[in-house]
């Protein structure tokens, strides 16, 4: 046997060593970032991760989530996005218009899955639903074009209805398109609008007094991250102002609240998981259209009707996705 085989023998045992060695390391496991406003997890992250797992994604096994809450305080947000940049993420998944801002303002490079969002074009998060065009892609609610919806069903609760009280906060994106829905449909059923601005937590006592004083018959609330955190308090005053109040998301009516109408968010959420799963597979958000609600709940409560003195007509009911007694 020559030296020359020797060498050849040699130099392919050591080639068939590292390519084992190669083979047996394991892949690099995906990691995401979770942002979101609240202060911990509820029903709608878990059908985030229910979303995953049906995609086959198991945490801790083939994929990591390095999750942020900001406990309430929007304030919060762009320091804990800059951390999930700071941690290389591979993209990340937001909660709602404030954390997808945070996000934005925090990265251009990584992609942004918007769980959900009432006006991706109008808050300048995508160019367009069908091509987004930037890093941000994920899934709009249609919180303000149901607000129609929210005031006919009112309408039907309360047939008395002439004057309604509108909460919002102009400081919120958004809130002025969002009035403006609100305004077309008082119109088309000859509604008079009280609007009454939200700038902070402590400002609701107050909107209901000034909706009390100017003789409102209802209460409809806009979205934004100051409602989304006082939920049981606006519910409750709602009650003690004996004021029947509508709302776009099914957490106030569960804290107290009297109706809500609007898209099923823990399917958006469910959904969102799929923006992952392309996304970790090489497409790139600016390619993945945005897509719209398929699932719509009404939810109503009863105990809350019966607190203010109000009954809900049986037909109404009759269309109620979830009733609470």
């Amino acid at each position: 046997m020559t030296k020359k085989f020797l060498g050849y023998a040699l130099c392919a045992i050591l080639f068939a060593l590292c390519s084992s060695a190669e083979a047996q390391r394991p892949a690099k496991i995906p990691r995401i970032g979770y942002l979101a406003t609240r202060s911990g997890p509820g029903p709608n992250d878990h059908a985030f991760e229910q979303g995953l797992r049906e995609l086959g994604y198991v945490e801790g096994q083939n994929i990591v989530i390095e999750r942020r809450w900001a406990g309430g305080s929007p304030d919060h947000l762009p320091a804990l996005a800059a951390e999930l940049v700071r941690l290389k993420v591979d993209l990340i998944v937001t909660s709602g218009s404030t954390s997808t801002r945070a996000a934005k303002k925090a990265t251009a490079m990584i992609p942004i899955v918007m769980a959900q969002d009432p006006d991706p074009i109008g808050n300048g998060f995508i160019a367009s639903l069908a091509r987004p065009g930037a890093n941000v892609t994920g899934l709009s609610n249609l919180n303000r074009e149901l607000s129609g919806k929210r005031l006919e069903l009112l309408k039907e609760i309360v047939p008395r209805l002439s004057r309604m009280a509108v909460f919002g906060t102009t400081a919120f994106p958004g809130n002025t398109q969002g009035l403006r829905e609100v305004e077309a449909a008082a119109r088309a059923f000859g509604v008079k609008l009280q609007s009454v601005d939200c700038l902070r937590p402590k400002d609701i006592e107050t909107a209901f007094q000034a909706a009390s004083r100017e003789h409102a018959d209802a209460v409809l609330v806009l979205p934004g991250p100051i409602f989304n955190t006082q939920q049981t308090k606006i519910a409750d005053l709602a009650i003690k102002s004996r004021l029947p109040t509508t709302y776009n998301s099914p957490e106030y009516v569960e804290g107290g609240g009297l109706m809500s109408y609007g898209a099923s968010i823990p399917d958006l959420y469910r959904r969102a998981a799929t923006y992952v799963d392309k996304i970790l597979k090489g497409i790139k958000p600016a390619d993945l259209p945005v897509e719209q609600p398929k699932k719509f709940e009404f939810i109503v409560n009863l105990k809350a009707a019966k607190q203010i003195g109000l009954t809900i007509p049986p037909n109404v009911l009759a269309r109620a996705d979830r009733v609470i007694r």
